[in-house]
């Protein structure tokens, strides 16, 4: 092989790793196993040959190992002993000694199949290095440009390949433009025939979740963890929120300064609400808080049945439930708890707010009509509804009814003696 020719190889191998991004070690493979496949064609057979490339030097040497006989019978695996003295003096009947063979002496056909065999193995080489490139951005957040509609599906570019976002997988009315430029979530990559096919999503929960990781530091370096979400996608999403460091506001650090941060995850998937709320141990307090924007009177949850009674104010109670029952139904998800809400006067109808003062009970209503109110003075310290008792680790809703029903018994027994 001249020095052009050692040159142009080498050159080619290293563009090619550039370019394709393949190793330069698969192309050395793919060289050889070309070569190999030439003397195959050409001999008939490439058991006894072995090809090796100098990686310095870019020379290859193919090599076929024969043994030396009086008469030969088969040419690519025998030599005659005239022709094995010519290569090496010492040879004798017996013998096995490798003969160099010259590539150029290969034919036509021959080195039209080796050009189909490096071809084969460079298109392998490129898709499996594009399958383990995507398969790495499994389950996340990556932009894409939308190409087409194919049918009712849409092609959306992802830089090197094309995927594949789904009808089921669109928010409902959204549009997508050709160029337009969108965010999706990866949900698999599969190693096809004709190279990887990526399937993406836009209505996936797990797609608002990245986005808050992208926007909020916070959440991207662990300080607020995301403890839940349940997604109604293209109208609303709950997300419920823990700090792991008592100075920062989990809530605030999402929202951001006049809601820069969540505004910014809202316009990416255009006007979907998103509520964020506080996580809790407590499924009661937990429970109250998924029902915002509603205000709450009491939540009963059971953990054994992961069921929750709730009452809230009878103006409330719309709220409470929401449009066709969406917030209920986000509540109920987020939390993992089956939630029944019935309005105050529902809950007095059923004889759940025995025992306490029916004035206490106004000047509630009125203060939750104000929308500013101080639950500290709806009860006495020993009431049921105290904040301090509702986050206290002994506290045990299970019992509320039936310390209620005790102090309604106690003050009609009271009520009679006198």
């Amino acid at each position: 092989m001249s020095t052009e020719e050692t040159l142009n190889t080498l050159e080619a191998i290293e563009i090619l790793e550039k370019e394709k991004n393949i190793s330069r070690e698969s192309l050395i493979e793919a060289i050889e196993d070309s070569l190999l496949a030439a003397c195959r064609n050409h001999f008939g057979s490439s058991d006894n040959m072995s090809v090796t490339l100098n990686q310095t030097t870019g020379n290859f040497d193919v090599v076929a190992r024969r043994t030396v006989v009086e008469e030969v019978e088969d040419k690519s695996l025998e030599i005659s002993l005239e022709d094995a003295i010519k290569n090496n003096p010492d040879a004798k009947v017996g013998d096995e000694i490798d003969i160099r063979i010259e590539s150029k002496t290969f034919g036509r056909i021959a080195t039209q199949n080796a050009k189909n065999v490096i071809l084969q193995k460079i298109r392998e080489e490129e898709r499996s290095v594009l399958f383990n490139e995507y398969q790495s951005k499994q389950h996340q957040v990556v932009t894409g440009v939308v190409q087409r509609y194919i049918g009712r599906n849409v092609s959306v570019n992802l830089g090197k390949l094309d995927a594949v976002l789904n009808e089921n997988e669109m928010i409902k009315g959204e549009a997508y433009r050709p160029t337009e430029r969108i965010k999706v979530y990866v949900l698999e990559v599969r190693n096809m025939p004709k190279g990887p096919r990526v399937y993406v999503s836009r209505t996936h929960p797990e797609l608002v979740k990245k986005l808050f990781e992208s926007e909020v530091t916070e959440v991207h370096d662990g300080t607020v963890e995301i403890m839940g979400i349940a997604r109604e996608a293209g109208s609303r999403t709950k997300i419920a929120v823990y700090s792991n460091d008592e100075n920062v506001d989990a809530v605030g650090a999402c929202v951001g300064l006049n809601g820069s941060r969540v505004n910014a995850i809202v316009n990416e998937l255009h006007g979907e609400k998103i509520d964020i709320i506080n996580w809790n141990e407590n499924p009661a307090m937990l429970i109250e808080n998924a029902l915002s924007p509603a205000k709450v009177i009491y939540v009963i949850a059971d953990e054994d049945e992961k069921s929750a009674d709730v009452v809230v104010p009878d103006y409330q109670l719309s709220l409470a439930i929401g449009k066709e029952g969406q917030n209920a139904r986000l509540a109920a998800r987020l939390t993992g708890y089956k939630i029944d809400i019935k309005s105050e006067s529902q809950a007095k109808e059923s004889g759940e707010f025995i025992g306490y003062d029916e004035e206490d009970y106004e000047n509630y209503n009125a203060s939750l009509e104000d929308d500013e109110y101080d639950e500290d003075d709806l009860f006495d310290d020993d009431d049921l509804f105290e904040d301090d008792a509702a986050t206290e680790d002994d506290f045990d809703d299970e019992n509320i009814l039936e310390d209620v029903l005790k102090e309604a018994t106690d003050l009609q027994e009271s009520e009679e003696e006198a």
